[in-house]
């Protein structure tokens, strides 16, 4: 089903190339995360011990989490959900419009679980009573997100001029403190409402509170501490500030992996 699905996802990403054939850098860089997002559902899953059809939900679900983004770049070039859609809302009208399921997984409660995953792949979240194999593929779905945002951003700062070029990071502002607001959130393990990132020190510490309280499997936890992403965002947010809290949160994170 993996197969015949990721043919058609991958067809339709296709009708958004550009008349040489190429993806546009943006569109080509969210195919790439979402390989990257299935490969860390694949690990979850393996590592979590999933039966083969919680397995191959969660990893339909993991590729098609991001469908909308596509044509959200393409109407309001932007990937930013507050200037534009809801992107999780949008992937699951396309998919469902696209009738991609219907023929690939014929049983209703696991097509209803991929498409539950999607739905609610972004929201604070989990609705409850959903059943337990949507719990899953959401759950797997957000983790496997997470970890590679975790990667992009590495590669943004190590590949980019982020210092004179913030766009990727919002326009934020670099050299400030963190909002202790923010702190506050992550030191009490409660998710950080985005209208308190006021500076890059916000924005990267967000991260830092997903890996206190947002990951929920522990491979998903192992992996992110043997891949170092902890530590290289305590190194980078020694780069933008010197407010005593970076490694007080850093400590406290560092614990619970």
């Amino acid at each position: 089903m993996i197969d015949e699905l990721t043919r058609l996802y991958d067809g339709y990403v296709d009708g958004y190339r550009d008349p040489d054939g190429t993806l546009p850098k943006l569109m080509r860089l969210k195919r790439v995360h979402t390989g990257f997002v299935v490969r860390n559902a694949e690990l979850i899953a393996d590592g979590e011990r999933f039966d083969a059809e919680t397995r191959e939900a969660a990893l339909a679900a993991a590729l098609l989490h991001d469908t909308g983004r596509y044509e959200q770049l393409r109407l309001y070039n932007t990937f930013r959900d507050s200037d534009s859609v809801d992107h999780a809302v949008f992937s699951h009208g396309i998919v469902k419009e696209k009738g991609w399921l219907d023929a690939l997984v014929p049983d209703v409660r696991r097509r209803d679980a991929i498409l539950n995953a999607v739905l609610y792949h972004n929201r604070r979240d989990v609705p409850e009573g959903l059943g337990e194999l949507t719990e899953t593929c959401s759950h797997t779905v957000r983790d496997a997100d997470k970890l590679d945002i975790f990667r992009v951003l590495e590669d943004q700062v190590e590949h980019t001029d982020w210092k004179s070029d913030t766009r990727a990071f919002w326009n934020l502002a670099v050299g400030a403190p963190p909002n202790p607001v923010v702190v506050e959130c992550i030191e009490k393990g409660l998710p950080v409402d985005y209208q308190s990132i006021k500076s890059l020190s916000d924005f990267v510490l967000i991260q830092v509170g997903w890996m206190y309280s947002g990951l929920r499997y522990r491979t998903s936890r192992r992996l992110c501490r043997e891949r170092g992403h902890l530590e290289f965002r305590r190194g980078f947010l020694h780069q933008l500030t010197d407010d005593p809290a970076i490694d007080r949160l850093c400590d406290l994170v560092c614990s619970a992996l």
